[in-house]
């Protein structure tokens, strides 16, 4: 019996194109990182690093770039513009951050380096309307981006694929038969 060549062929060619796709991506990948979002509600710079720093530090993922936060601190702003009761929410609650940041650490929230002295101001101000705003607005902003979902390592939907019965839902490589 015949077994087939299971090698790859790979001329140049294909090399150099891989290569620069690569390249090309990992240059998205790098200056997605430095994205601050302009905002209706708080159009200062400031603000929007700050809330970008917030939505970093109540949902972290090192995996996840500043470009995703940033989409979903957009959608966020477009939520609360659209209402009179709450088009101050974004901007008076930043103020209000920076002020207990700077009550405790003596330095606006950006610039507190520690996430722990960071999470500290959060908790000072968790029980405020910004804050559940803003957190509870996140979990939806964030996650249901589908570029969230894979960078998480979620497939997404497997019901028009037939669940998950088949498809890895009992693989337990790690468990011992």
């Amino acid at each position: 019996m015949r077994s087939p060549d299971k090698r790859v062929p790979l001329s140049r060619r294909t090399f150099i194109g891989s290569a620069t796709g690569a390249a090309m991506i990992a240059g998205v990948a790098g200056t997605a990182r430095a994205t601050i979002p302009s905002l209706k509600t708080a159009p200062s710079p400031q603000a929007s690093a700050t809330l970008l720093k917030m939505a970093r530090d109540i949902y972290p993922h090192d995996r996840i770039p500043d470009l995703y936060y940033a989409k979903a601190i957009e959608t966020i702003d477009q939520k609360v513009s659209g209402s009179d009761a709450t088009s101050g929410l974004l901007a008076d609650g930043v103020a209000a951050l920076d002020a207990q940041a700077n009550t405790l650490f003596q330095k606006p929230y950006t610039e507190i380096a520690l996430e722990e002295d960071r999470l500290k101001v959060l908790k000072a101000i968790e029980a405020t309307p910004f804050f559940s705003r803003v957190r509870s607005e996140m979990v939806t902003a964030l996650y249901n981006q589908k570029e969230v979902w894979t960078l998480l390592g979620y497939e997404g939907s497997s019901y028009e694929f037939g669940g998950y019965l088949d498809r890895g839902f009992n693989d337990l490589d790690w468990l011992e038969s």
